[in-house]
């Protein structure tokens, strides 16, 4: 299980895009207020994210309400300041992977704290950073690659072809 940690998310469609990777991958959603939209059952509803039910969501008042119901034995928080790529940090069942709000990424403090376990999304040098929810996505299917997709449908293993299901 991987668990997937949104410090202060500001934008309703990027949490909405990550809530369907965690439905897709079954993995955790944590979101550490303030949030910059509401989830409430009813506007959610109104939303149209069918999914949501598929979704563990946990939400909690800030970062040390979090550490202090959730015992966080690997953590990796993605930065574009970060020393190393996310694909040269190991993750194992039960991770814990961090993002910060869209405007500002994780608080510099909190980086600082915790700076062997930062990572980064290689990409160019001219470009800013990827969407939140893309981060999210890379960093979710790096943690997975690496443990062998445990419990989620893998075409390969079951002796079907790919393509036959594109139709």
């Amino acid at each position: 299980m991987i668990n997937i940690v949104l410090v202060e998310p500001e934008i309703p469609q990027n949490t909405g895009n990550i809530a369907r990777t965690c439905a897709a991958t079954g993995s955790v959603l944590h979101l550490i207020e303030p949030l910059g939209f509401d989830i409430s059952a009813s506007a959610v509803k109104r939303a149209g994210l069918d999914y949501w039910d598929l979704v563990q969501v946990r939400t909690y008042k800030s970062l040390a309400a979090f550490f202090a119901e959730n015992t966080v034995k690997q953590m990796r928080l993605f930065s574009t300041k970060a020393p190393r790529a996310d694909t040269e940090a190991d993750y194992d069942d039960g991770c814990y992977l961090f993002f910060g709000k869209e405007t500002k990424g994780l608080p510099e403090e909190f980086l600082a704290q915790h700076y062997e376990d930062c990572v980064r999304i290689p990409m160019r040098e001219e470009a800013r950073s990827l969407n939140l929810s893309n981060s999210v996505a890379v960093g979710v299917f790096e943690a997975l690659r690496q443990q062998q997709f445990p419990h989620l449908k893998d075409y390969g293993k079951m002796g079907e072809t790919p393509t036959a299901h594109l139709y």
